[in-house]
């Protein structure tokens, strides 16, 4: 099986590994790729989508699989190119993608389908939001399209409230578009990840990430420090009541409004006093959640994706491990607000009985690997139980090391005492 994986980071660095794991004979492609994808698959030369998509026909690929939600929204679509020529795509085409390219949309389809979600409101510039807010906080302030995982802010006061909102209006950080002010909703955060191929649905291992900078949830947004994934994360009674009331409500929803809907799906989850609830929808897997949870996903991955784009998922394709699984990230120096690229990471080929996922990296002249990016790895390490993945995950980030490195301590551990 020939497959073309686009994208370039850490989810894609996971998405690959496993492909390549699978029992099938895979030969794997990527797109644009890094120094450390291409060790495990063939960069592929082309200019653009229109370029890849001629690649692909050309090449004869049997599968081409969206990790990147950018590619999914750019021109006319990464999966509506694929159809229009013939190429089974693991993604979703670019009207179903709007669920994460666009906020007030994902809103939307979440009322419409009355699936359980904070209150909205839609707002073009500072001082319509500041109307809405009206002095109420805390407030969440959302860009309504891409922003890198960036685009969100939780605002306990005016300040950082006032703060944002120069982000979005005035110095147009994510570039030209609306707001959504929210309602702020309390309560555990949990990832949960379906494989979707129309009205059929996989779940996979539930996860939950660590947004902020700082160790104790303190400081700055960022794309992910470390994430943490089990299916003993949440109580069956729980799980079954996402399924009922947030799942299958959204896949239905996706095949009633004709969106064609294929790949994986995030749900961003609070569990709040009132019950889970939808913060956010991707239309991919997480980062860097997907680091976490990959390890624990065995089977023959490839054959699962081509036949799921191709409408049927078979879900005996997989097995589930019922343990636990953790990823720290180690983020270059200025990262959130800048990265710091160039400098020699130390330590790799010491890191034992953990999988190590490039993100920000490149090899430099002499052939050592250095920082090329904000979040720059991911040291991952399964475990029976939380305990014993904690201990080995953060056991081997501590072997890893560059200057101005940053890596909380509190991955796995904060939000379980």
């Amino acid at each position: 099986m020939r497959i073309v994986v686009v994208g370039k980071g850490g989810r894609e660095h996971a998405l690959i590994r496993s492909l390549s794991e699978s029992p099938v004979e895979t030969e794997i492609f990527c797109f644009p790729g890094s120094d450390a994808i291409s060790e495990l698959a063939t960069t592929v030369e082309a200019e653009g989508l229109q370029g890849l998509i001629d690649w692909m026909k050309s090449n004869s690929i049997d599968l081409c699989m969206a990790g990147e939600e950018s590619y999914l929204l750019k021109d006319e679509g990464l999966a509506n190119l694929c159809a229009r020529n013939g190429i089974p795509c693991w993604g979703p085409p670019k009207e179903a993608a709007l669920l994460e390219g666009s906020k007030e949309f994902a809103k939307q389809f979440m009322e419409r389908h009355a699936i359980p979600t904070g209150k909205a409101r839609v707002v073009e510039s500072a001082e319509e939001a500041r109307e809405v807010i009206g002095g109420s906080y805390p407030t969440v302030l959302k860009f309504d399209g891409l922003a890198a995982g960036k685009g969100v802010a939780v605002c306990p006061d005016e300040k950082s409230a006032e703060d944002f909102l120069d982000e979005v209006f005035g110095r147009k950080r994510f570039g030209d578009g609306s707001l959504l002010v929210e309602e702020c909703l309390k309560g555990p955060e949990v990832s949960i990840f379906a494989a979707v191929s129309g009205r059929q649905a996989v779940v996979f291992t539930p996860a939950r990430d660590y947004k902020l900078i700082g160790e104790g949830d303190t400081g700055a947004n960022t794309g992910g420090m470390g994430a943490v994934a089990s299916r003993q994360l949440l109580e069956p009674d729980l799980t079954a009541r996402i399924e009922e009331e947030i799942i299958k409500p959204t896949i239905e929803g996706l095949a009633n409004d004709d969106l064609g809907y294929v790949g994986f799906l995030y749900f961003g989850l609070m569990l709040t006093a009132d019950g889970p609830k939808v913060i956010e929808y991707n239309c991919r897997f997480g980062d860097p959640e997907c680091q976490a949870v990959m390890p624990l996903v065995s089977g023959d991955l490839a054959t699962f994706c081509l036949e799921g784009a191709r409408g049927s998922l078979r879900e005996e394709l997989l097995d589930f491990d019922e343990g636990w699984s953790v990823g720290v990230i180690l983020a270059s120096a200025g990262y959130p607000a800048s990265s710091h690229s160039g400098d020699v990471i130390r330590g790799l080929d010491t890191v034992e009985g953990a999988r190590v996922y490039h993100a920000g990296t490149r090899r430099n002249e002499e052939g050592d690997w250095e920082t090329n990016g904000g979040r720059v790895l991911a040291v991952v390490a399964p475990g029976a139980d939380r305990e014993s993945a904690v201990e080995k995950a953060h056991s081997e980030a501590a072997k890893v090391d560059f200057d101005g490195s940053q890596r909380r301590n509190d991955i796995g551990r904060l939000h379980f005492d």
